[in-house]
C-alpha cells in the first residue's frame, strides 16, 4: 500500500527508446485513446516490422506514455502519428519525442519531414510550428471528428539542416 501511495506522488521522468514489434499492443491501445479511429495491433505490428518506419516511445517504468512514428523514403519522412497519454499531456512530452525523433531522422539522412494535422488541433499546430514546420497545403475533409463531421488537415513541412 505504501508503494502505491508513493507512486501517486512521484514525478517519474520518461525514458525514450526505439519501439519494437512487441510494442504493437500498447501502441495500439494508446492510439485508440488518442484518435477517433485507432489503428489495430496488427497495423502497428506491420509498421514496426517495416525497415522504412522509425518509431520512438516514451516509457515510465513499464507503461507506455507516448510515441511518434514516421515512414522514410528517399531523404524524406512523413510523421504518421504522435500520441501522448492523457495524463501526461501539456507537460512537454510531445516536444521531447518530436525533438528526439527529428534528430534521429536527420541522422538517417532525412532532409524534409511532412505531416498532416487537424487544423482545429491548436496544441499540435503550436508544437509543430515551434519545431520549424510550415503549412504547405490543406486537405479538405481529410479527417472525421467523433460526430462524423469532416475536418480539414493542414499539410506541414520542415526542412532539416
Amino acid at each position: 500500500m505504501i508503494s502505491f501511495v508513493a507512486n501517486l506522488f512521484t514525478r517519474a521522468e520518461p525514458t525514450f527508446s526505439e519501439a519494437r514489434p512487441s510494442d504493437a499492443a500498447p501502441l495500439a491501445a494508446l492510439h485508440a485513446t488518442s484518435f477517433h479511429r485507432g489503428w489495430s495491433e496488427d497495423e502497428f505490428e506491420r509498421l514496426l516490422l517495416d525497415r522504412g518506419v522509425v518509431t520512438h516511445r516514451a516509457m515510465i517504468g513499464r507503461r507506455l506514455v507516448g510515441f511518434i512514428m514516421s515512414r522514410l523514403v528517399e531523404g524524406e519522412a512523413e510523421i504518421l502519428s504522435v500520441a501522448v497519454a492523457a495524463a501526461r499531456r501539456n507537460r512537454g512530452l510531445a516536444r521531447q519525442l518530436l525533438n528526439l525523433h527529428m534528430r534521429r531522422l536527420a541522422a538517417l539522412g532525412t532532409r524534409t519531414i511532412f505531416l498532416e494535422v487537424d487544423e482545429s488541433n491548436v496544441p499540435a499546430r503550436r508544437l509543430y510550428q515551434r519545431a520549424g514546420f510550415i503549412a504547405v497545403g490543406q486537405r479538405r475533409g481529410y479527417y472525421a471528428d467523433q460526430s462524423g463531421k469532416a475536418a480539414s488537415a493542414l499539410v506541414l513541412r520542415c526542412e532539416l539542416p
